[in-house]
């Protein structure tokens, strides 16, 4: 994430609604791509900060949707007669809002699906009967992707549900955001693979893409990961299907990306991740994660990047990269 600030000259952050220096409303625009004041002239807040409080994007005031751009991309919302959704919402939109700046930064192809409905994008955040048991009886929802809509279970934003499910799970990572980046990674593949050349050179990467998608996860959770998997995979879950390899693997760029970003704004690294080639990006990643984790273990945490990079994941990692420039060619019709 770039540093912002406000004309005061104090820091402000991302999800901020206010300086907290000397109380200037401010707000993300997504046009100038930066945390701007609010003037209510040319920009006022999100129909969704008015009406609920969550969201501190802008939208310009002349315009007929009510909606910033950012949540013009929801289809459905979590249902906020129920008790914590309105808060567990709002860790959704900021999770969900940190992966759409990364996409706008990278230039990547970004429309909302009621806008581009065969090839965009729209979210659903959903409820089960965990949630309300009367009235959604027998209803399991789980992450995933599917004819251009992510969707997630809103009790992905509760922290003890969260963590329960990671423990259940035996991952060593589960997070909101690791959740939105992982999905994404399945939509973009939706607009990669028909390219014949990143569809052949997938195969030989990730792996035959006709395998029983339906079979092959249930041996994964039935038996687990290989005991060797660390030698050609991210995680453990890589494991139970190529295009679950290619999500878990363009979810870690993006965790990369993102974070040497930051590092670079706070002048803990020289170079922006950005500019770097692909191998120069996973030996900064290296070292800066290695920092990330003993700073967590200094303060008495797990670590925060609980994985390991080997040659097989650089060579899949490249392939992202690939695909990357490929998305961010100018689109024709």
């Amino acid at each position: 994430m770039k540093r912002f600030h406000c004309q005061c000259g104090a820091q402000l952050f991302f999800e901020n609604h206010r300086c907290l220096k000397c109380g200037l409303d401010v707000g993300f625009d997504s046009q100038l791509m930066t945390m701007v004041p609010v003037d209510g002239e040319h920009a006022v807040y999100c129909g969704n900060w008015s009406d609920h409080g969550v969201c501190n994007w802008l939208r310009p005031r002349d315009n007929s949707n009510h909606l910033c751009a950012g949540c013009q991309f929801n289809r459905t919302i979590p249902d906020l007669s129920l008790p914590n959704n309105l808060q567990y919402w709002n860790a959704l939109e900021q999770a969900k809002k940190r992966l759409l700046f990364a996409l706008m930064t990278l230039g990547l192809p970004l429309q909302n699906g009621w806008c581009e409905p065969n090839r965009g994008l729209l979210f659903d955040f959903l409820d089960d009967e965990r949630s309300k048991p009367e009235h959604y009886g027998g209803n399991f929802v789980t992450s995933g992707f599917g004819s251009g809509v992510i969707t997630l279970n809103v009790l992905e934003a509760d922290d003890v549900a969260r963590a329960t499910m990671q423990n259940e799970m035996l991952e060593p990572y589960r997070t909101l955001l690791g959740h939105f980046r992982h999905e994404s990674g399945h939509y973009y593949w939706s607009l990669i693979s028909e390219d014949a050349e990143i569809s052949q050179a997938f195969v030989e990467i990730f792996g035959d893409l006709s395998q029983d998608y339906a079979g092959t996860l249930k041996r994964y959770y039935e038996n687990g990961p290989p005991a060797d998997w660390q030698d050609g995979y991210i995680s453990a879950y890589a494991t139970a299907h190529p295009l679950e390899d290619w999500a878990e693997t363009w979810g870690h760029y993006l965790h990369m990306l993102d974070a040497l970003e930051t590092a670079h704004a706070h002048q803990l690294l020289e170079e922006d991740g950005g500019a770097m080639s692909m191998n120069g990006r996973i030996a900064a990643w290296q070292k800066v994660s290695v920092m990330l984790n003993e700073m967590n273990r200094s303060v008495g945490r797990s670590d925060a990047y609980p994985f390991t990079i080997g040659a097989g994941v650089a060579r899949k990692l490249e392939l992202v990269d690939r695909a990357m420039a490929y998305l961010q060619r100018p689109q024709t019709s």
